[in-house]
């Protein structure tokens, strides 16, 4: 594992994004990254991230030739590198990509790669005695060309705090949402997920769980349905409540959110108490009971249960370590 040096950033100043490009790059998780940190939604004051493509020269990502804005080694100036995937796994990423990268991450940049980006940081020595992914396809090839690499095929993202790898294609958003979280926080990443109609964490191996966005359709059952809960998620809602508000039988109700959502109302519910509970250990000094009768969980008992058992620390635990996260990225823990 690279250590740090003294100029590593912080999480506050999180906001220069830069890209890792040469021939070769996949364009679709490039477009996702550039979709994340390009812009920031409307509802999101103030300023958003710095983005900034950098290359040695024009390259070819997909069928599209770019022209990079900065050379390669203007990423060792970046807050964030990110590297998209790269598109033939077969054959060595190019010297002078994996130098920059390696050089970016020893300078202090927090370095993530995206899919099949993974083999430019695995040959560049980040991902040795690491926990890390890439697109399933391609696990047992990681695996066996970086035996110093502990290569996990079931998690759709690994952060390792300074180093992070994301699974395949969709699971590339994942991995921009958590870094926007990180720095931002869970409610202007949920502000993202929203506008790009994603749920803002995804259920996977990892300590994550489903939150599915409202249906966009005006006229969806659960169009009005959805956010009238959001508003009321401190108090004791039942099915029966839900299903008397959607004006429709709780049977009815439950066949409208397994085909929205996934799963039951009563799971989606607690999904949206534990995202709230979520939201306020990261931005309020709320105690947990206090915190527990703002979700509708009743007790800081029944919070701390629910709680753990869907994210895998108990609610003190996870304050603590996401308070340190925004101030301490060279933490070098792994998920």
């Amino acid at each position: 594992m690279s250590v740090r040096n003294d100029t590593a950033h912080t999480i506050p100043d999180m906001d220069t994004v830069a890209f890792a490009l040469t021939d070769g790059m996949l364009h679709f998780e490039l477009s996702v990254a550039q979709e994340v940190f390009g812009s920031a939604p409307d509802a999101i004051p103030g300023p958003w991230y710095d983005m900034s493509v950098c290359g040695p020269g024009p390259v070819r990502v997909g069928r599209f030739l770019l022209e990079p804005d900065h050379g390669l080694d203007r990423l060792a100036q970046a807050d964030t590198v990110i590297v998209p995937g790269w598109a033939d796994i077969d054959v060595d990423p190019p010297a002078d990509l994996v130098d920059a990268v390696r050089a970016a991450h020893e300078a202090g940049s927090r370095v993530a790669s995206l899919c099949t980006g993974a083999f430019v940081l695995a040959a560049a020595g980040l991902l040795d005695g690491l926990r890390a992914t890439t697109h399933w396809a391609h696990t047992d090839a990681l695996a066996a060309r970086h035996p110093l690499v502990e290569v996990d095929p079931d998690v759709l993202y690994v952060d390792n705090g300074t180093v992070l790898t994301s699974a395949g294609k969709a699971a590339a958003l994942d991995l921009c949402l958590h870094l926007v979280r990180l720095d931002r926080g869970s409610s202007v990443a949920n502000t993202v997920a929203r506008r790009l109609v994603v749920p803002p964490h995804r259920a996977g191996g990892q300590a994550q769980f489903v939150s599915t966005p409202v249906p966009a359709r005006d006229d969806h059952p659960l169009a009005e349905l959805l956010p009238w809960v959001m508003e009321r998620l401190d108090e004791p809602l039942t099915v029966e409540d839900l299903a008397r508000r959607a004006r429709t039988s709780s049977r009815t109700l439950g066949r409208h959110f397994r085909a929205a959502t996934g799963t039951t109302p009563l799971q989606w519910l607690l999904n949206q108490r534990i995202r709230r509970a979520q939201e306020l250990l990261e931005t309020s000094d709320n105690s947990v009971d206090a915190i527990a009768t703002a979700t509708g969980m009743g007790t800081a008992t029944t919070l701390r249960r629910h709680f753990n058992r869907t994210l895998g620390v108990p609610p003190d635990s996870y304050r603590r370590t996401f308070r340190a996260s925004r101030t301490e990225v060279g933490r070098g823990a792994q998920t």
